[in-house]
């Protein structure tokens, strides 16, 4: 037998009656309707913000700030020596360790630090690097094209 929705209703005692204020003592709720007495709660529209703690400090302002998160840290990628490995091919760029996964798909600036070691000669391309990643790349062979905004850094230093 398929149950229907107009048979359907809520467990026994798992919904209370509505609470009717205001309508005498007998009711339970007469006079001041369960608000107290006196005070901005008691009265009509009486409002006052999230937090608000009668004009004391609240305590979100009482305690200190603490932390920063960077907007820029989004599109910034960090990638370890030993991750080049799982690029394929010899020249590395941005667009290679997307495809390779070792940098997320939002990342617009890569930077290579000295983590681990590489073994095969690779080509950075567009990509910035450490002066440690840099000696070690050089050292197995391999080569660094400095990325545009670091070439524009230097120029500006330059100058």
């Amino acid at each position: 037998m398929a149950m229907r929705l107009n048979e359907m209703s809520p467990a026994e005692g798992s919904r209370r009656n509505r609470l009717r204020v205001g309508r005498g003592a007998s009711a339970g709720q007469g006079k001041t309707c369960g608000r107290g007495v006196k005070g901005q709660r008691a009265r009509k529209g009486g409002y006052h913000k999230v937090g608000f703690e009668g004009g004391q400090m609240p305590l979100q302002r009482r305690l200190p700030k603490v932390g920063f998160r960077s907007a820029m840290k989004a599109t910034r990628a960090e990638v370890r020596l030993s991750e080049l490995a799982k690029v394929e091919g010899t020249v590395i760029d941005l667009a290679a360790l997307k495809a390779a996964a070792v940098v997320p798909m939002h990342a617009e600036i890569a930077k290579v630090v000295l983590s681990g070691a590489i073994t095969r000669a690779v080509t950075l391309k567009g990509i910035g690097a450490t002066k440690g990643a840099l000696a070690a790349i050089v050292a197995a062979g391999g080569t660094v094209e400095a990325p545009v905004a670091v070439a524009k850094i230097t120029k500006l230093k330059a100058k």
